[in-house]
C-alpha cells in the first residue's frame, strides 16, 4: 500500500495515457457509440480493511482515495438517411439527400462538414451547392426554413450520441446519361483533430483531460446516389387516302386520315405529354373523327382529352412512363 495518497494521485492523473489503449479498445468494438463513462468523470476508488486487534473489538480502517479522470475519446459517424438512389432529371437543381452525422465519442465535439460530388465508380458528377442544416429537427428539406451550414463547414458541438441532420443540396449536370448514377459525399472531422486510433492532444479533451482518437480516426463519410430516370419521346406519322371511287389517289373530296403514334423510351416519364397537328393547307377537318387507341374523342374542349379546333388537334396524354404508346387518328377531305 503506498504511503502516501498525493504521489500516486499525481501519477494517475498526469499519465493517463496509461488507461487511453484500453478506451481506445472500447471505441473498436462500438465506434458509431459514445464509448462509455463520459469525458471529464473523475473515477474515484477508496479500499477498506477490517481486522480484530486482539482485544476482542471489530477495528475497519480505510485507505487513501485513489482518482483519475477519464480522456476524451473522439469518434464520429455518418450515414445516409435515405435507403436507396433518389430518382433525378438530368439538369435539375436543388437535389437533396439526407445524411446523419453522428458524435459516437464520449464528449462533446464540434465537426466540420465537407460535401463533394466527385466520388469513385461516379457514371456522372453532381454539384454540390450548398449543406443545410435541419433546424427544426424534421427531417425533412425546408428552403428558408433551415439554415446553411457555417462558410467554414464547422457545426456546433455535440453531446455524446448526439446526431445532426444534414442536407446536402446538388445540381445534376444536364449530360447525365439515362440510368446513369452519380453520388455525394459528405464528410465530418473533428475540430479538434484527426489522426490514427491512439493519437493524443493533450489537454485538449472535455472536462480538462486529453482527447484520443478513436477507432474512426475522428473522420467519416457518407454517400448519397441519384439514378438518372430520363424519358424520351418519339412521333410516327402516316397516312391512308381513300378517294371518292374507291381508289387510293388524293383528289378533290379524297379522304385523308392521319395516324400519329407516341412512343415513350428510356427509364423515367413524360409529363404533360401532347400530341398536336394542324390540318395541311388545301383540305378540311371532317368532324367527329378524333380517336386516341381507338376510342373516340369529343372535338370540344371537354372532360375527354381530345380537342379539334378550326386550325388543328390536341391530344392531351398527361404523365407517360417509359414503354408506353398511345395512337392518335383524324381525318381531312381535300378540298
Amino acid at each position: 500500500m503506498p504511503t502516501s495518497s498525493r504521489p500516486f494521485l499525481t501519477h494517475a492523473r498526469r499519465t493517463a495515457p496509461w488507461f487511453a489503449p484500453t478506451l481506445a479498445l472500447i471505441g473498436l468494438s462500438s465506434p458509431a457509440h459514445a464509448t462509455g463513462v463520459k469525458a471529464g468523470t473523475m473515477i474515484r476508488n477508496t479500499a477498506t480493511a477490517s481486522f480484530d486487534n486482539g482485544s476482542g473489538t471489530a477495528v475497519t480502517i480505510t485507505s487513501n482515495t485513489v482518482e483519475f479522470r477519464v480522456d476524451e475519446v473522439i469518434d464520429v459517424a455518418v450515414a445516409a438517411r435515405d435507403a436507396g438512389d433518389a430518382a433525378a432529371q438530368a439538369g435539375a437543381t436543388g437535389q437533396v439527400r439526407t445524411f446523419t452525422v453522428t458524435n459516437a465519442g464520449n464528449g462533446p465535439e464540434a465537426f466540420r462538414l465537407t460535401g463533394a460530388g466527385t466520388v469513385s465508380g461516379n457514371g456522372f458528377d453532381p454539384a454540390v451547392t450548398a449543406l443545410v442544416l435541419d433546424s427544426n429537427g424534421d427531417g425533412i428539406y425546408e428552403p428558408g426554413v433551415d439554415a446553411a451550414v457555417a462558410a467554414d463547414g464547422s457545426i456546433s458541438a455535440l453531446e455524446p450520441d448526439a446526431a445532426v441532420t444534414v442536407f446536402v443540396i446538388s445540381t445534376i449536370p444536364a449530360s447525365a446519361p439515362d440510368g446513369g448514377r452519380g453520388a455525394v459525399a459528405l464528410s465530418a472531422v473533428s475540430l479538434t483533430g484527426s489522426g490514427a486510433p491512439g493519437t493524443v492532444f493533450a489537454g485538449q479533451g472535455s472536462g480538462g483531460g486529453d482527447a484520443i482518437i478513436g477507432a474512426t480516426h475522428a473522420t467519416a463519410v457518407g454517400q448519397g446516389g441519384f439514378t438518372i430516370q430520363r424519358a424520351t419521346v418519339s412521333l410516327v406519322k402516316s397516312a391512308t387516302v381513300l378517294d371518292p371511287f374507291g381508289g387510293t389517289r388524293a383528289i378533290p373530296g379524297s379522304l385523308v386520315t392521319y395516324r400519329i403514334d407516341a412512343s415513350v423510351a428510356g427509364t423515367g416519364s413524360a409529363t404533360g405529354l401532347h400530341v398536336t397537328d394542324t390540318f395541311p393547307v388545301g383540305t378540311s377537318y371532317r368532324p367527329g373523327t378524333l380517336t386516341l387507341d381507338g376510342a373516340a374523342l369529343t372535338d370540344a374542349a371537354d372532360g375527354d382529352p381530345g380537342t379539334a379546333s378550326a386550325t388543328g388537334i390536341d391530344a392531351a396524354l398527361g404523365t407517360q412512363a417509359a414503354g408506353q404508346s398511345h395512337s392518335v387518328r383524324f381525318t381531312v377531305i381535300v378540298n
